[in-house]
């Protein structure tokens, strides 16, 4: 550590004044019997879970129950902590912040710093830090529910380094500088998907272009995304939307579109590993590192060593879907993947055969899709889904036009969402690397960008 650097226990960094360390209210203080629509919301676990905090799905008290628990009340720039259940979670409340005051759950404790001390995002990174986390969880007890011993009396003691505040704000700016980019990538994204799943279901759920022709509406012209669509039909591509409904297996479709199986248009697990397999390392994706259409990042083993459910290949335009406890919704769209690839056997991999990839992959993330999956999976400790289930499933087929007219508009925004998804995979990769070295002392800001430049490898 830097010789001039300080070292503080928490207790002394803590704000002066009542309740700047602080646990949430017991049980009987906080039932669901309090909840309600709206009001002072509630930090769980789940708002813990992200990159600093998860502002959103919350539960809420009203503002006369929160001020019951006062000492329980966090505010921006307040560090959270679990100390019950899942035990490491550490974030801090943005000064941004939706809301102007929270109340922490019973299984988290609160801190408010003292700004003339220490940077609050500065004490936060730090327990991110492979050395904080290693204090945080030093003092837990596994039996039962994990938990913290004493959590009050062990945060308070936890010792921390304390560099001049100049340092410390620089050191979270440049941490922080790097989150804050991954988060806009990640609002970008939900954005951009959002924008997909909007056209995706104008056309080919609620047929808005067959219902504006029966309406007599211009349909050549741009319709506003505010209203749930993208941009309008061009002539040609609306001629193959008729103003006439018939029947089908999945109700009343646009006359002249088909209903197919799955396994007419897509091939499921088309590719495997074969004795012949060029690579002799590969980059492997498994279940526990895909989420709901989000890859958390791949682990890269010798093609000898690798674990056994490493046999899937995939390739550009797949779409890879768990197929044990589909409801987990554990799935993702393959963009431009390396070639050394390869997928765990938990996995249905879909390649399109004569539909664009952008609709196949919007077709099987659908909630009627996962409904399907669900009903149909075996098991009851861990349902599962055979391939066959995906090969048997529906699927609606419209023209051939408007087909491309989708891939070509949903196509760059499926590309720019995988080319988000990487860059922020990188930028964490940088973050986790420069982390315990900024907190250590190791390198100084002003070496920051040397220090990304000589070491690659780091990240």
């Amino acid at each position: 550590m830097v010789g001039e650097w300080l070292t503080a226990t928490v207790d002394e960094i803590k704000a002066p004044g009542a309740h700047s360390i602080a646990m949430g209210p017991f049980g009987s203080n906080i039932t669901t019997d309090n909840f309600v629509p709206s009001g002072v919301p509630v930090i769980r676990g789940l708002n813990l879970n992200t990159e600093r905090f998860n502002d959103d799905g919350f539960v809420f008290l009203t503002e006369g129950k929160a001020d019951e628990l006062r000492s329980a009340n966090a505010f921006p720039g307040d560090l959270v902590f679990t100390h019950r259940g899942t035990l490491g979670q550490v974030g801090i409340i943005p000064r941004n912040a939706r809301y102007p005051r929270y109340v922490v759950s019973q299984s988290q404790m609160k801190l408010t710093c003292d700004p003339q001390k220490t940077n609050p995002l500065f004490v936060f990174y730090y327990f991110r830090s492979p050395s904080g986390q290693h204090a945080l969880l030093a003092n837990t007890s596994t039996t039962g529910v994990p938990a913290i011993s004493r959590p009050l009396t062990s945060l308070k003691s936890l010792r921390i380094p304390l560099p001049p505040l100049s340092e410390q704000r620089a050191i979270a700016h440049t941490l922080g500088t790097l989150d804050d980019k991954i988060e806009l990538n990640r609002r970008m994204n939900e954005t951009l998907e959002a924008m997909v799943r909007a056209i995706f279901k104008s056309w080919f759920v609620d047929f808005d272009p067959v219902r504006a022709k029966m309406e007599g509406r211009q349909l050549n012209l741009p319709l506003p995304l505010e209203e749930g669509l993208a941009e309008g039909l061009d002539a040609e591509t609306a001629a193959f939307f008729l103003d006439t409904f018939e029947d089908s297996p999945l109700g009343k479709i646009p006359k002249g579109w088909r209903v197919e199986t799955l396994g007419k248009v897509a091939a499921v697990n088309k590719r495997s590993i074969t004795k012949d397999y060029p690579h002799r390392a590969i980059k492997y994706i498994d279940i526990s590192s895909v989420t709901e259409g989000r890859l958390e990042g791949t682990t890269t083993h010798a093609l000898a060593d690798a674990p056994s459910r490493a046999k899937r290949l995939v390739k550009h335009g797949d779409t890879i879907w768990s197929t044990v406890r589909p409801n987990r919704k554990s799935y993702l769209f393959i963009h431009s993947p390396e070639n050394n690839l390869v997928v765990s056997t938990g996995f249905a991999v879909l390649t399109p055969r004569s539909i664009p990839p952008s609709y196949l992959y919007a077709w099987v993330t659908t909630d009627q899709f996962v409904d399907y999956l669900a009903y149909n999976a075996d098991g009851s400790a861990y349902p599962a889904v055979r391939p066959d289930r995906f090969t048997d499933a529906i699927i609606l087929l419209p023209p051939t036009r408007v087909l491309q007219e989708f891939e070509q508009q949903a196509g760059p925004m499926r590309g720019r969402v995988a080319q988000n998804e990487r860059e922020s995979r990188t930028l964490a990769a940088i973050r986790d690397a420069l982390l315990p070295r900024l907190l250590s002392g190791e390198i100084r800001v002003k070496d920051v960008e040397k220090f990304v430049e000589a070491t690659p490898h780091a990240i």
